[in-house]
């Protein structure tokens, strides 16, 4: 079977092995559509937290079951899956607190362990969500929107509430339409323009324009009011600096975006407001369920969140370009 792997920044390699042999308590999945996120770039340009090369990429996943070993699963050869890319201990205190997602011994797929960029896979039947009414480019976008409804359900928002998101690429647009879809009413910042002219226009979200004046801008649109909650989904150093100031006394600041090294903030800012702040890491099988019904709802635009398709036999050639592309890239999917 065919892999591609990066063996190094800024350096793809192409390769055959073997089809996987999966264990009685896998399945051999055929992967048929990867999603392509920041993760990746992170990876291939050198700055990716929990990272060692080489490396095959892709957890943003959708397959077909060819295998299963165990007679009595309820998984059978055909079935299209999502792919639950964490792959944790079960034993754990996080794990056993019901916090799988930030496992002592978390090996997420194409990040710990070789990921999705290959032919076949042999993959945990615990981890595959059988799904025959989506599509597979649908199937493909669960895990990045899951992102954001663990950070959601993180945030622990409540009715009312004035939602701001930094960052206007796949995961902080996933966040905010998701949130807007539970009634509250959202913010959206960002410094590129043709990002907050997309949000605006296509998904009819407010947006603000990171610089001086940005939040005077958002007490004008929030009746002189901060944000409640206020979102980071850059991963940038300065803007995950910056989103404090953008919160209201009282409120909770969530960075779902995710920095290689060191932050820093003043102390007395944020006890003064007696910031709530929380990381948000990943996402539970929980929050996998939530989007897939919100998808099988059809209350996601998929057809408008996926702005690029790829194939996967020039993705050597066409992934570096594909982040300087004149169109808006928001999510790209890669077709085995």
């Amino acid at each position: 079977m065919k892999y591609i792997r990066c063996v190094e920044p800024g350096k793809w390699e192409k390769g055959e092995k073997a089809i996987p042999k999966p264990q009685p308590h896998e399945a051999l999945v055929q992967i048929k559509k990867i999603g392509i996120c920041g993760t990746d770039l992170h990876a291939f340009k050198g700055n990716q937290a929990f990272f060692e090369y080489p490396r095959i990429l892709g957890h943003e996943l959708a397959g077909v079951v060819q295998e299963v070993p165990q007679q009595e699963s309820t998984l059978k050869k055909g079935d299209q899956v999502a792919i639950l890319p964490y792959l944790n201990c079960n034993a754990c205190v996080a794990c056993l607190d019901g916090k799988s997602n930030c496992c002592e011994k978390l090996q997420v797929l194409g990040v710990h362990t070789d990921g999705g960029m290959q032919d076949y896979m042999a993959l945990p039947q615990s981890h595959l969500i059988p799904l025959a009414d989506l599509s597979l480019d649908a199937i493909a976008l669960i895990e990045p929107l899951s992102i954001g409804a663990h950070a959601l359900r993180r945030a622990k928002t409540q009715t009312g509430n004035t939602l701001l998101v930094i960052g206007c690429g796949p995961i902080g647009i996933g966040l905010m339409l998701l949130a807007k879809n539970k009634g509250y009413r959202v913010l959206a910042l960002d410094q590129d323009r043709q990002r907050l002219e997309f949000v605006a226009q296509q998904l009819k979200i407010e947006t603000i324009e990171a610089g001086a004046e940005a939040t005077s801008q958002i007490k004008t649109l929030n009746e002189g009011k901060l944000a409640d909650v206020v979102f980071d989904a850059t991963g940038n150093r300065s803007a995950m600096e910056s989103g404090p100031q953008f919160m209201r006394h009282g409120g909770t600041y969530v960075l779902v975006g995710l920095y290689k090294d060191s932050l820093s903030f003043k102390h007395p800012e944020l006890h003064a407001k007696e910031t709530t702040l929380l990381c948000s890491r990943n996402a539970t099988r929980e929050d996998f369920e939530a989007v897939i019904e919100t998808l099988q709802k059809k209350e996601f635009p998929v057809a408008q969140y996926i702005t690029h398709h790829l194939e996967f036999e020039d993705l050597p050639k066409t992934f570096e370009n594909l982040y300087n592309s004149p169109k808006l890239l928001i999510k790209a999917i890669v077709t085995l």
